[in-house]
């Protein structure tokens, strides 16, 4: 049985066509030159015209679904165009309930695996400020509150580590809440 590609993937292939135009001119020159260099028969030479016309005709399909895609991203049409453009393209694509569940968990998968490893990151670099190093590890000091105490180097790479943490934590958040 064959698997079926959810809407993300389909549209995610659509958008890296364009990336694959210069490999494809480069492989079609390459093609050039081999059949000039080889012996084939009329015959053979049919057989591979046909099967690139069929993927030529498949590429050209490809593009105007692509097409389809981009006038629902136009701000310029009215509403009810892209209502009925999007309205076209669920008829065409069938969207059934287990691709979009499948989508919509690994979405939030990915963003819930954000807010732990964020976790972890604010952990680490509060771990990292309030255990004591060994004094090889404690690089230079910027501030001295005493003689023997003050801000090094190491407390600044943690604030940037819990920083950073805190900043995918809220970043992750917005994104979960705003996909309910």
């Amino acid at each position: 049985m064959k698997k079926r590609k959810s809407f993300g993937e389909q549209i995610r292939r659509f958008e890296d066509i364009g990336k694959t135009e210069v490999s494809v001119e480069q492989k079609l020159d390459e093609l050039i030159v081999l059949l000039g260099e080889s012996d084939f028969d009329s015959e053979t030479i049919s057989k591979l015209q046909d099967k690139f016309n069929r993927a030529a005709e498949n590429n050209k399909i490809t593009n105007d679904k692509l097409k389809e895609f981009r006038k629902l991203g136009d701000k310029n049409l009215p509403r009810f165009a892209r209502a009925d453009s999007l309205e076209n393209l669920l008829s065409t694509y069938k969207l059934d309930s287990k691709s979009s569940k499948r989508y919509l968990i690994a979405e939030r998968t990915s963003k819930i695996t954000l807010m732990i490893i964020s976790v972890l990151m604010i952990g680490l670099g509060f771990a990292m400020i309030v255990m004591p190093a060994p004094p090889y590890f404690e690089m230079f000091t910027i501030y001295y509150f005493t003689r023997d105490d003050g801000v090094t180097l190491m407390d600044l790479i943690s604030l940037l580590i819990v920083f950073t943490g805190v900043y995918l934590l809220l970043i992750s958040i917005i994104n979960l809440n705003r996909q309910k």
